[in-house]
C-alpha cells in the first residue's frame, strides 16, 4: 500500500483554531436574542469545537518519540537500522531541503558531532502549517538528534514507500551526513546509496 502524501483534513493541527475563529466571528450573527432553534444548536457546536481545540492542545503537549511533526528527542527505544554508504566510482548525494530554516540546529549538531556524521530519516514528518507529508532528516551527533531539514522532493518520491513501511514496525534508517560550510548557511548532504541495500533486505 502506497504510504500517504498527505495528514487526514481533520487531523491538520491549525483545523480547530480556523474552526473556532470562524464560529466566533458568527456570534455576531446568532444573538442571545436569536430564535432558540438557532442558539441552541449554535451553542452546542461552538462548545464542542472549542473542545475539539482544548483536546489538540492536550494531545500536543503529551511527549512522544518521533512527535506529531517527525522530530526525535532521544535515539533511545528506537530501533534504528543502518544503511553505510555503498563504494561506486561517482559518489551520489542528496541535499536536505529546507535546511536555511534550520540553521542553529545544523550548527548545534556540527559543533557537536563534527561534519561527518549520521542522521535518521523520519518519514510522515511535516511543518506545523502544512498537511504535506515529508521525510524528515535528523543529525544524530552530538547529544540529541536535530532537525536539519527534509528530504528533497525527488529523493522523497523514491524512498517514501520503503521509509513509511519500516516506520509502520517501528524502524527508522540511519545514513551518512556531511554537513557542508565552514560557517552559516550550513548546508547537509546525504548519502542514500545504501537504501538500496537495505529495500532488498527487507523483501
Amino acid at each position: 500500500m502506497p504510504a500517504p502524501r498527505s495528514k487526514p483534513f481533520l487531523a491538520w493541527e491549525p483545523l480547530p483554531y480556523l474552526v473556532v475563529f470562524v464560529l466566533l466571528l458568527l456570534t455576531g450573527v446568532v444573538r442571545p436574542d436569536g430564535p432558540p432553534w438557532l442558539l441552541w444548536p449554535f451553542l452546542a457546536i461552538l462548545a464542542a469545537a472549542v473542545a475539539w481545540l482544548i483536546l489538540g492542545l492536550v494531545r500536543g503537549s503529551r511527549r512522544s518519540n518521533p512527535d506529531q511533526w517527525g522530530d526525535l528527542t532521544t535515539l533511545d527505544g528506537l530501533e534504528i537500522v543502518d544503511a553505510p554508504r555503498v563504494d561506486r566510482e561517482v559518489r551520489a548525494v542528496a541535499p536536505v531541503a529546507d535546511a536555511h530554516r534550520h540553521q542553529p540546529a545544523i550548527e548545534l549538531a556540527r559543533l557537536h558531532g563534527g561534519p561527518e556524521q549520521h542522521a535518521v530519516l523520519v518519514p510522515r514528518a511535516s511543518r506545523w502549517l502544512s498537511r504535506r507529508y515529508r521525510i524528515g532528516v535528523q543529525l544524530a551527533g552530538g547529544d540529541r538528534p536535530r532537525h536539519a531539514g527534509f528530504l528533497s522532493p525527488a529523493a522523497d518520491d523514491r524512498w517514501r514507500d520503503l521509509l513509511d513501511g519500516m516506520r509502520e514496525h517501528g524502524r527508522y534508517v540511519r545514513v551518512p551526513a556531511l554537513i557542508t560550510g565552514g560557517s552559516r548557511p550550513y548546508g547537509v548532504e546525504l548519502d542514500l546509496s545504501g537504501l538500496e541495500r537495505v529495500g532488498a533486505a527487507g523483501e
